[in-house]
């Protein structure tokens, strides 16, 4: 018998000074047996960090043709496709010819950097690619917050983030920006 995903709720408060988003929202994220807690609250910071109207969770790892995030417009057209984690060149590549933006947010510290090394030549060419890597300990604490039920808040505010829970202090959210689009 195949293992079935374990179902995480979390109402996530987001007040994104940058951006001017301000907003509540209630979601549901099944965690895929293989996934951890680390990489799950990674998913839901990203929600946190790009949030909008049309930003819904996909498949993940239930699925290779979706990424862990995306926004369609209403013809379906696939906006904004966010990846966590470290996929290969091949995958980017594919995103980037699928949607009008794409953001890859890794993490994991070393192996990040060892990752971005193998994929940089070929992911730096494709113009509408965002690639950030979280700092080295930032998934861990993220992890730390990972209920069955939570109750989470996010800051944004001058290219800083805390993402914090009723429980616990709030986690700095770092990053460093690895490749930034070009100007289509």
């Amino acid at each position: 018998m195949a293992l079935k995903s374990t179902i995480f709720k979390a109402e996530l408060q987001i007040a994104d000074m940058d951006r001017h988003y301000y907003a509540d929202h209630a979601l549901t994220i099944a965690c895929h047996p293989s996934e951890t807690n680390e990489r799950m609250m990674v998913r839901i910071t990203a929600f946190a960090l790009f949030a909008g109207e049309r930003l819904e969770f996909c498949k993940g790892l239930s699925d290779t043709d979706e990424p862990d995030l995306w926004s369609k417009d209403y013809t379906g057209a696939i906006q904004t496709w966010i990846e966590v984690g470290q996929p290969d060149e091949r995958r980017i590549a594919k995103a980037a010819g699928r949607a009008d933006e794409v953001i890859v947010i890794a993490y994991g510290g070393r192996t990040s950097d060892i990752w971005w090394q193998g994929v940089r030549g070929k992911v730096e060419r494709l113009r509408n690619v965002t690639v950030w890597s979280l700092g080295e300990d930032v998934a861990a604490a993220l992890g730390k917050l990972a209920e069955r039920t939570m109750r989470l808040q996010c800051t944004v505010q001058d290219g800083a983030a805390w993402i914090g829970s009723t429980t616990s202090e709030p986690v700095a959210v770092e990053w460093t920006v690895l490749k930034a689009p070009e100007n289509v």
